[in-house]
């Protein structure tokens, strides 16, 4: 009974996701809105709700902070992991797409945040603080969590500086008034929150039934269930040719994510969420920088077979964690 509830959780996840995201795609359609902008800060803001309030609920209400980095890691692996497959698939049509700058910026700094968070792990330890103390966790900061803030903000700018340009047929008008599109988005926001809370408690649950460690629970179950809207999004965009929103989703996604865990470590109480000992979360996020460092690669280089290769090896990045 309790997978059953799982899959009804995911499924909700998913639907009230895409539901947010027709309505983003009206935006698309109606203003001359950059599609590297849309993609990846509103576009990817939305898909990332599930991230964002499971892992909340993973560090303040379940107090499990391993479950709540184990989600952000595995659901940012797993992006690239499943954008690298559709890349393969439409090869041809991407290799040819023209994709914003921008997402070169975000990509950088995407990979310097995986590295604050491999060095906060590794050097830092208890003496990583900014405001507050071992004894007092209350308003606890790590360093990490400011320097995400910062790269998040640096992303935001360049993604915002990009010019969007309204190609024939795109900019058309929705037949919906502003204020039916607001009331629905709401609607499905809240919907996203709801059943994002409820999979986090049943992850939990999981965990515990199955004997799994909590990194590996939230990578697994948590983190591939909160990264279905940005997959699902992802497929329809690249069917659509809107390569330059569809990546900027993914990319927009990973690092709105590490944007959660900042939010996720300032609101813990119990320390920071960057302390994990768990194994399997330090593979997530070495296979995390490596996958991100192959994406970067991807995006610059010319040669389509050189492109296939490297998402290639970012699904190969995904196996291997599995695997180990």
């Amino acid at each position: 009974m309790l997978y059953i509830f799982y899959i009804i959780t995911v499924t909700a996840v998913v639907w009230f996701s895409i539901l947010a995201s027709r309505y983003i795609d009206m935006i698309d359609r109606s203003t001359r809105l950059s599609g590297a902008f849309l993609g990846g800060v509103l576009l990817s803001a939305i898909t990332s709700l599930p991230e964002l309030f499971t892992s909340i609920s993973a560090t303040v209400l379940i107090d499990n902070p391993s479950l709540c980095i184990g989600n952000i890691l595995g659901s940012n692996l797993f992006n690239f992991g499943m954008l690298a497959v559709v890349i393969i698939f439409f090869l041809k049509g991407f290799s040819a797409a023209n994709l914003a700058k921008s997402h070169r910026y975000v990509m950088l700094f995407l990979m310097l945040m995986y590295i604050a968070t491999i060095l906060n792990w590794q050097l830092m330890g208890d003496d990583n603080i900014i405001f507050g103390s071992n004894d007092n966790y209350w308003f606890y900061v790590s360093v990490t969590s400011i320097i995400v803030v910062v790269l998040y903000a640096l992303s935001v700018r360049y993604l915002a500086s990009d010019n969007g340009e309204c190609n024939d047929g795109e900019c058309e008008e929705v037949t919906l008034s502003l204020r039916a599109i607001v009331v629905r988005f709401v609607l499905a926001s809240i919907g996203i929150i709801i059943a994002s809370v409820v999979l986090t408690y049943i992850t939990d649950d999981i965990a515990t039934e199955l004997n799994l460690g909590s990194g590996l629970a939230g990578a697994l179950f948590l983190g591939v269930a909160t990264s279905l809207p940005e997959v699902t999004s992802t497929i329809s965009l690249f069917r659509m040719r809107n390569f330059d929103i569809a990546f900027g989703n993914i990319a927009g996604s990973n690092i709105f994510n590490f944007m959660v865990l900042a939010i996720a470590d300032i609101l813990y109480s119990g320390g920071s969420v960057y302390h994990f000992d768990d194994e399997k979360v330090i593979n997530l996020t070495v296979f995390g920088l490596l996958s991100s460092v192959f994406i970067y690669l991807l995006i610059r280089c010319r040669s389509k077979w050189l492109k296939a290769l490297l998402a290639i090896g970012t699904v190969a990045c995904y196996l291997a964690f599995l695997m180990l």
